[in-house]
């Protein structure tokens, strides 16, 4: 898969898991893709919830991998930034 199509892969990946995001005040949202790895960053709400990084793991995580399986982590970069 090219780099162009695993980008869009990913964004519907993360399309169907911002609803539950969202209705909780929180977002996601695609930063870059290298390496396998996909780095979001989380915003509103989500940025400082107790359970954000098990949301990140069993909700957005299990979401990309099951459309893009050849991506091995995703990563939140929003305490970085």
């Amino acid at each position: 898969m090219e780099a162009q199509e695993l980008t869009v892969t990913v964004e519907k990946a993360l399309d169907e898991i911002r609803p539950f995001l969202i209705s909780d005040g929180g977002n996601i949202s695609l930063v870059s893709i290298q390496d396998n790895i996909v780095k979001v960053k989380l915003e509103g709400a989500c940025v400082g919830c107790s359970i954000n990084q098990m949301t990140l793991r069993n909700g957005v995580e299990a979401s990309v991998k099951k459309h893009a399986p050849q991506i091995e982590k995703v990563i939140d970069i929003s305490s970085i930034m």
